[in-house]
């Protein structure tokens, strides 16, 4: 399945395991590396229950040992951590004070995990994840003139603003009794600190961070500034694109005009998608929207992809009849507004059987009938137009019936 469709379950677990919290220092957290040894933290778990035996509130110290207990059975499984290291979490996550519901969660990260951790607090230690979420590519723009300059990242959709810069080299002066060639000197100077102080900030920025960089601006000043590549070896400059702003719209221009350079990048590949997308929908060409209609291209195998906006709100209900067992699923927005429907083929009563999230469901639903999912956020202009024009579900269609 595409990463965005990883990237969504992976933003799904995170969310369900913020939700909690304990009575008490209760919940556990443990991070172990790729790389590292299993056992070491099986160790620090047995130091940690013995330590747990002296916990005064008698609850307390039966949620923590029970849930050091079940991080330590789970544990015996590997002999080794995944790929990218693995993270598990436990603890009791009842709402009910007089009930106990010790549950654990594991999650493979999207990166490999760089920390290995113990963790026991009221809510899950969730930070070396959070950190992860969006691309797992950054990439770093740089948008100057002879005065101004910003300095910006892009992570998935997200545009960072680091830094801005300003610089008074080209601003006019009373050049007073100066000589024209020592008056230009001094200039040059300003110009060439200006510079320097931008790959400064480069490297602060982008050094070890960012895979890749692209420089813009209106003006020569941008192509004084590569000449004297005053900024570390390490950054790898992909190209030069001319914009006519040097603020945050300059690093949208950036991207914008970047779309060969910066290819896998996720905004311009999302960007493409959409417009992709709605330019069959208005020639009615092969692609459709819609619940139903991109529930049944599925079903139906007609479904090349679908394309699913982060932020649909909407839930699906599927009814059984009590008396003749037909299916139906309805639709609604946020939340379940009816416990029981009348059959439409029998007109007896159904019942409300289950509840999930729309997204969810079409994408199992995608998955098994072997259709790639992309899941689309609405941090860009295309992608607010689908959730809001489109109502956030969409297909591209293998063949349209006539």
């Amino acid at each position: 399945m595409a990463d965005s469709d990883k990237m969504y379950t992976f933003k799904k677990q995170l969310r369900n395991l913020q939700s909690y919290r304990g009575n008490g220092t209760e919940l556990i957290s443990v991070y172990i590396p790729a790389g590292s040894q299993v056992h070491d933290m099986s160790n620090k778990l047995r130091e940690e229950m013995s330590q747990a035996s002296n916990i005064k509130s008698k609850s307390t110290k039966t949620n923590v040992l029970g849930a050091l207990e079940r991080i330590a059975n789970y544990l015996k499984i590997f002999k080794k951590p995944p790929a990218n290291g693995i993270s598990v979490f436990a603890g009791n996550v009842s709402d009910n004070v007089a009930k106990v519901d010790i549950e654990l969660f594991s999650l493979e990260p999207p990166e490999p995990l760089k920390i290995g951790a113990y963790r026991c607090d009221s809510k899950f230690f969730l930070e070396p994840l959070e950190q992860m979420l969006g691309s797992s590519e950054m990439y770093g723009i740089v948008v100057m003139d002879g005065r101004e300059a910003t300095i910006a990242t892009v992570k998935g959709t997200i545009i960072t603003i680091i830094k801005k810069l300003n610089s008074t080299a080209h601003a006019k002066v009373n050049k007073g009794g100066q000589s024209q060639r020592r008056y230009q000197r001094l200039v040059e100077e300003q110009i060439e600190n200006y510079y320097k102080r931008i790959g400064e900030s480069m490297d602060d920025a982008f050094v070890n961070r960012a895979k890749a960089v692209v420089v813009g601006g209106p003006g020569p000043a941008k192509e004084g500034f590569m000449k004297l590549k005053p900024y570390n070896y390490q950054i790898n400059v992909l190209g030069v694109v001319d914009t006519g702003y040097t603020d945050e719209y300059g690093v949208r221009e950036v991207l914008s005009k970047s779309e060969d350079i910066l290819l896998k990048q996720e905004a311009i590949k999302e960007k493409a998608l959409v417009e992709r997308f709605i330019k069959e929908v208005v020639n009615d060409g092969l692609a459709t929207y819609g619940v139903n209609e991109v529930r049944n291209a599925i079903l139906a195998k007609q479904a090349e992809k679908v394309i699913i906006s982060e932020n649909l709100q909407y839930m699906t209900a599927t009814y059984t009849c009590l008396s003749c067992n037909s299916e139906e699923k309805k639709t609604f927005r946020e939340k379940i507004e009816e416990r029981t429907i009348k059959c439409k083929k029998c007109g007896e009563q159904m019942k409300l059987k289950s509840e999930e999230l729309l997204i969810d469901e079409l994408m199992e639903l995608s998955r098994a009938n072997n259709i790639e999912v992309e899941i689309v956020s609405d941090n860009t202009t295309e992608g607010a137009q689908l959730l809001t024009g489109f109502g956030g579900i969409g297909a591209f269609l293998r063949y349209r019936n006539r």
